[in-house]
């Protein structure tokens, strides 16, 4: 009589409570280490064989038909609890949409989408390669004599010496990538390389860390006019503009031979920088013919085959065509920089609709 009446009291508990919190203090009371049941449990040890036989499975049938009747109310209560969830989070989708904050293309990523863009339009290809560089990809193939100052410390980001004495470098340019590309690709080659590079400097013009793109063309017919018609369609069609005015004065870099930087003409309207009219000049990219001893050391023999190279800083050019006047910005996160010179993800460059906003 005194199990009958207990269990019709938890049996009572159980199917009043009315969440699942108030369940599980129903089975702590009822069958937890010290509860009700399991206290009873314990006096099977105290009574005599015949006894046991009678109370035993009373009390195993107790325990397990109450902890039945937990499971169903606890089923019950989580799905009344899924319901009330789903009520409240329910969308109305005839409602029109509600504008969503958006992430931002950043300017770098934004240029390198245009250069590209344009330079595919011109039938260049995209060649990529490792940040971190052995110092023949990075100095000796491009014709860098052993004493060159770009070799020291206080311009190259130097590793640690291996145990052969070599040491690697963060690459000072993206002309490491050409050598790449000379070496396992038979011309007639044109490619555009884009990345990362490293060198130690840092102000409002210049950061340890930057970003170029450099073009390289290989062939066996191909000379300056060449080169320079090349990068004025280029400048051009990234400027946005009808014309633009450009000189190339005479210039030295190891890699090429002649050598220049390209200059194009420029005017200030109040604080707008207007690209390709004016009488004052601007240097904008390095650039020249490739030097015989660099098509040596990637295997070209240079009476058969010539080419030219040119490279241009990305951040510079961003700098110059959005008016952004720190270099330093581009790297602060700063999510509010962003929001004012980032660009839409959806607005893609392209030669035919237009590169920019």
């Amino acid at each position: 009589m005194e199990l009958d009446q207990l269990e019709q009291d938890l049996t009572e508990k159980i199917s009043s409570a009315g969440a699942e919190s108030a369940l599980e203090e129903i089975r702590v009371a009822a069958l937890g280490k010290k509860g009700v049941i399991s206290e009873k449990m314990k006096v099977l040890g105290k009574v005599t064989p015949e006894e046991r036989k009678t109370l035993g499975p009373a009390l195993n049938g107790l325990k397990t038909r109450i902890a039945d009747a937990i499971s169903a109310r606890k089923a019950i209560l989580e799905e009344a609890a899924l319901d009330a969830r789903l009520a409240t989070e329910k969308v109305d989708v005839t409602l029109p949409v509600r504008p969503e904050p958006k992430g931002k293309i950043h300017p770098v990523t934004q240029v390198f989408e245009e250069v590209a863009a344009i330079f595919a339009d011109m039938g260049f290809e995209i060649r990529e390669g490792p940040d971190i560089e052995d110092d023949f990809h990075n100095f000796t193939a491009l014709n860098f004599p052993p004493d060159h100052p770009a070799r020291e410390m206080h311009d190259t980001f130097f590793m640690n010496e291996k145990g052969n004495g070599e040491r690697m470098v963060l690459r000072t340019h993206t002309s490491p990538v050409q050598i790449r590309t000379m070496m396992n690709e038979q011309p007639p080659l044109r490619v555009i390389i884009p990345g990362r590079t490293f060198r130690c400097d840092s102000d409002q013009t210049h950061t340890p860390m930057f970003h170029q793109v450099e073009g390289l063309v290989i062939d066996k017919e191909t000379h300056m006019g060449h080169l320079k018609g090349t990068l004025t369609e280029f400048v051009k069609a990234f400027f946005e503009v009808d014309s633009v005015k450009t000189r190339f004065r005479p210039h030295f870099f190891p890699f090429t031979e002649p050598s220049a930087e390209m200059d194009v003409g420029y005017e200030r309207v109040g604080g707008e920088l207007r690209i390709g009219q004016g009488d004052d000049w601007m240097e904008i990219l390095g650039s020249g013919m490739v030097h015989p001893n660099v098509l040596r050391n990637v295997g070209l023999d240079p009476d058969e085959y010539q080419g030219f190279a040119f490279g241009m800083g990305v951040d510079r050019l961003a700098m110059l065509k959005y008016g952004i006047p720190d270099l330093r910005d581009f790297f602060a996160a700063d999510a509010r920089w962003l929001e004012h010179y980032g660009f839409d993800p959806l607005d893609q460059p392209s030669t035919a609709t237009g590169l920019s906003r």
